[in-house]
């Protein structure tokens, strides 16, 4: 007896005519924000090889994802993540190409989240790579797209974060303590979890290191927070970090988004795939960050390349069910309906044409009867009918029902 023929697997859904729309909708708005910065767009395979995600920053568990074997007995993944793949592409087929290569992508990541009850095991993103340039100009050229990004999904309600990756692994690099002390220390500092923060670091110690740690969930907010972190500790390496992303963010502020845009030296996700820059956003209405990514110079490497990069993507998912959740969106509904008379249908095509050319959306009647037609139509919300014979009649319609 079967038993999930009517229903979808967990963490999937099926997405109906307006929420086609939407998504549609947004995804052309970001590429073409994408495709007038230079950027050209790449399409990777769904499935992939296991071993291009089995890297030695191990960022995906293999319990995370989702696994099949080839005909031949190779094991594969359906795709986790995206920057990964584009990676593998620029270290073999692009090798050769000049740099910086610019890429965007738009494709549907599969992550397998059993804690997460709710969530999506199926993401559609889209998000762009700049592989080739460790320069500041590349770092902000990536954090203004971001920044663009979010505000043509919601102008005036959007908040943008940034951090530096480097001030928290400068920090706890000089802690006398094993690797899963300090991932667990990271982890903590992620969620931001004060208590179980300071109690896992009074047992390592007291002194000038501990305490940064300790205030590193903290240093949250505006310019103040570059003052605050270099009174907790100073070197030359974090002097420089302090100093670069604080230039950075004089620059972003200047992009007129007051009060949007934010300094936290707590994103410390990705510690073993991220180098330098992070960078966060969200959209009101929605817990998580919808934006995220930042520098990874050392990633390519791991597949024989070793050039610098930098990127992020972006939930397309979560930033269209928030435009559906706070706008009247509607989907497209015909501008006009075409009913043809028996023996009249190829007439009725090539009037349809004809309008259709006009810039009109047409639908063609697949009723035998103007009645018939004309009770769905206006069902639908479409405010004209026009009948063909060996004329053509237009009757407006009444169209209460969906308006």
């Amino acid at each position: 007896m079967k038993q999930y023929d009517l229903i979808t697997p967990e963490g999937t859904n099926d997405l109906l005519f307006e929420d086609c729309a939407i998504r549609n909708s947004v995804e052309q708005k970001i590429s073409g924000i994408f495709a007038s910065k230079g950027y050209c767009e790449i399409v990777t395979p769904g499935i992939e090889f296991f071993d291009v995600f089995n890297l030695r920053s191990r960022y995906f568990p293999q319990e995370s994802m989702y696994k099949l074997v080839d005909s031949k007995g190779r094991l594969l993944v359906l795709r986790p993540d995206s920057t990964m793949p584009i990676a593998r592409v620029a270290a073999t087929r692009l090798r050769e190409v000049s740099l910086p290569l610019r890429m965007f992508y738009r494709q549907t990541v599969y992550s397998s989240n059993p804690a997460m009850r709710g969530g999506s095991d199926e993401i559609k993103q889209m998000g762009i790579e700049l592989i080739g340039s460790d320069s500041r100009r590349a770092d902000l050229e990536v954090i203004s797209t971001a920044i663009e990004v979010l505000a043509s999904c919601d102008n005036d309600r959007f908040r943008f974060e940034i951090g530096d990756i480097g001030f928290f692994r400068e920090l706890v690099n000089k802690l006398d303590a094993d690797a899963a002390a300090k991932e667990q220390i990271r982890s903590l500092i992620e969620v931001k979890n004060y208590p179980a923060l300071n109690d896992l670091l009074d047992t390592i110690g007291n002194n000038e290191i501990t305490n940064a740690l300790k205030q590193l969930p903290r240093l949250f907010g505006g310019i103040e927070v570059f003052d605050k972190a270099a009174n907790l500790f100073a070197d030359e390496k974090i002097d420089r970090i302090l100093a670069d992303l604080k230039a950075i963010y004089n620059d972003l502020s200047s992009l007129g988004y007051d009060g949007k845009i934010t300094v936290d030296l707590g994103i410390v996700n990705k510690m073993d795939y991220y180098t330098g820059v992070v960078m966060k956003g969200y959209l009101e209405g929605y817990g998580d960050a919808v934006l995220s990514g930042g520098r990874y110079n050392h990633l390519l490497a791991e597949f024989g390349y070793d050039v610098p990069a930098t990127g992020f993507a972006i939930n397309i998912d979560a930033a269209s069910k928030l435009i559906k959740r706070s706008n009247t969106y509607k989907v497209c509904v015909a501008d006009a309906i075409v009913f043809s008379e028996s023996g009249y249908e190829m007439a009725g095509f090539e009037y349809m044409r004809k309008m259709i050319s006009e810039g009109m959306t047409v639908e063609n009647s697949v009723y035998d009867t103007p009645e018939e037609t004309r009770k769905y139509a206006e069902s639908k919300g479409i405010k004209k009918l026009f009948c063909v014979s060996d004329k053509v009649t237009e009757t407006d319609l009444e169209v209460s029902c969906n308006e």
